[in-house]
């Protein structure tokens, strides 16, 4: 009774002074967070259900069987456990989401930016290493060069079809287990051969060479042998994407580890100038110069 009493006249003093404040305990609104289950493949979801996926939280914006919450922004999109209208990117990358959707108008919903940013552990070292300049340049570059291999991030497999049949190198070991059309360009760097789709499995834990298709159907791991190429192999070039970028090497050797053999030393200056045009327009997009060597 004496604390009522207590309660109800310092609420008259605080109401006087002109100040508003609850003295009575209110229970918040519980949070979908709260109790989202972890995503798993295979069960049934309905419009609304929010579950955990990879450390971030997503929200069925239609029913699906269990599709993976990376694949398409017609299944889920993230949620905000705060209720400012999407969560924040945990990963850090310095690229927004708004600036990617302004590097990638008219992308195909496949390639997501949360499959961007979820396969980013992979490489924690991919715009992540010097100075906030070096590391905007290096994703200015790698997603110029994923723009001009896939026309602006339109195409999720190679379109010429009558090459299919070529990528296979039954002379390695474990052959063509796919079969022997399974291993045409998929992705954002469009990963070919029976060999580089074992090397980028074994480096990711994926299974590829069994299982190729997974590029084409699962965002993230789309978006994982992008960067798998970009931050390890040299190509036909000296050194990787990631190291001509941190180095100060330039933009014009992350060509030549791409497609040098065909582009790079004359050999087809449209295609050169086409890669730096656009790295040129994603360094503004992100605020920083871009830098010289631009040209292989």
């Amino acid at each position: 009774m004496l604390r009522t009493r207590l309660m109800a006249l310092l609420t008259t003093v605080l109401m006087a002074a002109g100040l508003a404040v609850a003295l009575t305990p209110s229970a918040s609104a519980a949070s979908p967070c709260d109790t989202a289950p972890e995503w798993r493949q295979g069960t049934w979801y309905t419009a609304g259900n929010v579950v955990r996926y990879n450390g971030s939280y997503y929200i069925a914006e239609h029913d699906n069987p269990g599709y993976s919450p990376t694949i398409s922004t017609w299944y889920w999109d993230p949620y905000d456990c705060g209720g400012g209208g999407g969560n924040p990117d945990p990963s850090g990358f310095v690229v927004s989401e708004a600036q990617f959707n302004r590097m990638f108008p008219n992308r195909n919903s496949f390639y997501t930016y949360s499959g961007l940013t979820a396969a980013l552990a992979a490489y924690p070292g991919f715009a992540n290493t010097g100075s906030d300049t070096v590391r905007k340049q290096e994703a200015a570059a790698f997603l110029a060069n994923v723009s001009h291999e896939t026309g602006g991030l339109v195409h999720i497999v190679e379109q010429n079809t009558a090459n299919y049949p070529h990528y296979c190198d039954w002379g390695r070991p474990y052959g063509c287990p796919a079969g022997q059309a399974a291993y045409y360009g998929r992705g954002p760097i469009q990963l070919s051969w029976n060999f580089n789709y074992k090397a980028a499995g074994d480096a990711l834990g994926i299974d590829l060479l069994n299982n190729p298709w997974r590029v084409q159907n699962e965002s993230a791991v789309a978006w994982k042998t992008g960067l798998w190429y970009w931050n390890t192999q040299s190509g036909p070039g000296t050194m990787s994407g990631h190291t001509a970028m941190v180095t100060g090497a330039g933009f014009g050797q992350t060509i030549r580890s791409i497609n040098g053999a065909l582009e790079c030393d004359g050999g087809n200056p449209a295609q050169v100038q086409s890669r730096v045009t656009t790295y040129q327009q994603f360094a503004q997009v992100l605020g920083v110069p871009a830098g010289g060597n631009l040209y292989c």
